[in-house]
């Protein structure tokens, strides 16, 4: 059925063979309403959720949807207990904490790959993580960035719990305190901070941080595994659709960078965007066959290592099996991306 339904959207551009009406047979298709949960202001996830806005990407597939912005993935979470989405845009440890809370939610694809990092001012005598011992590094405790930043440390050889002084402070504040400017290689009392894109590449492409180290995490899409009982196949055709969002993203990035600078409003350069979608190969394949939302066995790993570093952490009361909570073969049949099928809403 699913095969069908990507051979009807790879032959025209007025959607999937959705059953008309049996009183009206000329009735246009009835489309699924689907409830997505997205983060305003976090790239590259914001490109995609606002091609899917503003093209008939989800319509051709099926869909009427309704989006709903969230500031974090703290929120968006409980958004999703509350029952207001169906389907959510998240990074790896809210995702885990959420599946964790909720036995009704699988992740079925592949988001993005996104970047975090460790900095320190431009006047830091500290230029590798191993000269961090001793000194003070401020942390948004419990995202990914947290796990990174202590990955790091460990790698350098360095104990992050005797070795560092680690203090929580949320990104908002963090970007706030290192946009006030250093001092004698400080920020105030802090030596180096952690946060994730697109703040990080604005503070690398301003120049006021200076990167020690920097991992990437795996982002993912996660749906209620309700709503794809009884609408049946709804999880395909949706990861269908963000390979699609995925396609015209690639076709016409600049485009879609403007489109989601002006609808979150940031206040920075379009370089930026650039800079925290270097690491998402989706972007930089040569064939539109090379580009995938399906999870590797690498990422599957990755996602396993955030589960165990929250029960670490105490961020999980127990501990995560992940693979039992990823519907893999939900990728297993799509098909390249057409980005020359999709087309532009009207304003």
């Amino acid at each position: 059925m699913f095969s069908l339904l990507l051979l009807a959207l790879s032959c025209t551009t007025s959607g999937p063979e959705v059953s008309s009406s049996p009183d009206d047979p000329e009735a246009p298709p009835a489309l699924q309403p689907i409830r997505i949960g997205w983060q305003t202001t976090w790239a590259t996830q914001g490109q995609l959720s606002v091609i899917l806005q503003k093209t008939n990407i989800l319509e051709s597939l099926g869909f009427e949807p309704t989006f709903t912005g969230f500031s974090y993935g703290g929120p968006l979470n409980e958004g999703a207990l509350a029952g207001e989405v169906d389907v959510l845009f998240t990074a790896d440890q809210p995702a885990i904490a959420l599946m964790s809370r909720a036995d009704d939610w699988r992740v079925v694809g592949r988001l993005m790959y996104n970047r975090v990092g460790t900095f320190v001012p431009p006047g830091s005598p500290v230029q590798v993580t191993a000269d961090l011992k001793g000194r003070t590094i401020a942390i948004p405790f419990g995202a990914a960035a947290h796990r990174e930043t202590l990955s790091a440390l460990s790698e350098a050889g360095l104990d992050p719990s005797a070795d560092v002084k680690a203090v929580n402070l949320g990104i908002q504040e963090l970007v706030a305190l290192v946009g006030a400017g250093e001092k004698d290689g400080r920020w105030g009392t802090i030596d180096a901070g952690s946060a994730w894109d697109p703040a990080y590449a604005e503070l690398e492409y301003s120049e006021v941080a200076r990167t020690i180290a920097s991992g990437l995490v795996t982002s993912v899409v996660v749906m209620d595994s309700d709503y794809v009982a009884a609408n049946p196949e709804a999880d395909q055709r949706f990861m269908q659709a963000m390979l699609e969002a995925y396609g015209f993203y690639r076709a016409n990035t600049e485009l879609a960078n403007r489109w989601f600078k002006d609808a979150a409003k940031l206040p920075f350069d379009l370089e930026v965007l650039d800079r925290a979608a270097s690491v998402e190969p989706n972007l930089t394949a040569a064939r539109a066959d090379e580009m995938r939302v399906s999870l590797s066995d690498d990422d599957m790993a990755a996602l396993q290592r955030a589960a165990d570093f929250m029960l670490e952490a105490e961020l999980l009361k127990a501990p995560v099996e992940v693979a039992p909570l990823v519907a893999r073969e939900v990728t297993d049949s799509l098909t390249p991306p057409q980005p020359g099928k999709v087309t532009v809403k009207a304003p």
